[in-house]
């Protein structure tokens, strides 16, 4: 064996044998035309489209594209393609076999994929047996991209809007809690505005009391209703306080609770398609030279191997 792959050995050998290789080659050339051919193995079709993330927010460390490109990929969306273009039946996977799904997302991971490019678009590429199919299957991810976005942020404005109305609610409770005890004030000790009303019922009072003006009927009214505001007096300032207070918490909550309504019922996508995908005019599997190239190389390849075997024997 030590003169087995002797260079000169092979060149004698290859140039004894050219005819052979010619022949050989010549019938790889030919057959593997042949069994590449649509006969043989059905042609696939690409379709592409390249989208750029809008309107979505950040989640941790990622950025905007990673965030696209994992719900792109999501099983969700997958699933409504399952469904949406019966890929069961273009696959040949029968829906009762219990390892449906299985088969169906590795047959699907070969035939459309999604990743980021340089420029921080995510490039769909969608392969199949029909050129139109792949294109509506490109821009059906598309649209149920933005369904899946839409549906997320309304989950979280949904709940967002809830505590704000569960804030509110409790708020006007409070409200409504405050003023019924502050029109019982105001009924009983005629304190309208504790703010307003002591700097003048106090001023007419030692007015009242030092001049000795008015009638003693008048002078009475002064004094009940200034004692009425030292009684009540800060039990009302402190509610119309908490009630001025309570007022601007309810105009910032009733703002915040518009915001997520819109939000909410907002109809907007989350992507600009920077590149719609068409369906191929030209297949794109299989590269019918390629496997004609590798399978004459390889069979000539294999001769020689084979001559080499043969001629080493008779020299035995």
């Amino acid at each position: 064996m030590n003169n087995f792959f002797d260079n000169q050995r092979i060149l004698n050998l290859i140039w004894k044998r050219k005819f052979h290789f010619v022949v050989v080659g010549l019938v790889a050339i030919v057959l593997s035309a042949l069994f590449s051919g649509p006969k043989f193995i059905q042609p696939k079709f690409k379709s592409t489209a390249r989208i750029y993330p809008t309107n979505i927010w950040e989640f941790s460390n990622e950025s905007e594209t990673e965030q696209m490109l994992e719900i792109v990929n999501s099983r969700d969306i997958k699933l409504k393609m399952f469904d949406a273009f019966e890929l069961d039946k273009v696959y040949r996977i029968n829906r009762e076999d219990p390892h449906y799904l299985t088969y169906m997302l590795d047959i699907y991971g070969e035939n459309v994929s999604a990743g980021k490019t340089e420029f921080e678009t995510v490039e769909i590429k969608v392969m199949d047996y029909d050129p139109q199919r792949a294109s509506d299957m490109c821009d059906s991810i598309i649209h149920f991209y933005n369904l899946k976005v839409r549906e997320m942020h309304r989950v979280k404005n949904y709940e967002m809007m809830q505590i704000s109305q569960t804030g509110l609610d409790r708020k006007y409770s409070e409200l409504d809690s405050l003023m019924e005890k502050m029109n019982d004030i105001r009924k009983k000790y005629q304190i309208l505005d504790y703010t307003e009303q002591v700097p003048e019922v106090t001023r007419g009072y030692m007015n009242a009391l030092a001049e000795g003006r008015g009638s003693a009927g008048d002078t009475k009214k002064i004094q009940e209703l200034y004692g009425n505001l030292s009684e009540k007096g800060t039990d009302a300032f402190w509610l119309e306080s908490r009630m001025d207070f309570l007022v601007s918490v309810i105009d910032s909550l009733t703002v915040q609770h518009e915001v997520y309504r819109s939000e909410y019922e907002k109809e907007i996508t989350y992507c600009h398609v920077v590149e719609h995908p068409v369906p191929a005019d030209k297949k794109s599997y299989p590269v019918r030279w390629l496997i004609v190239a590798f399978s004459t190389v390889s069979a000539v390849f294999l001769a020689l191997l084979l001559f080499l075997l043969f001629d080493y024997r008779k020299k035995e």
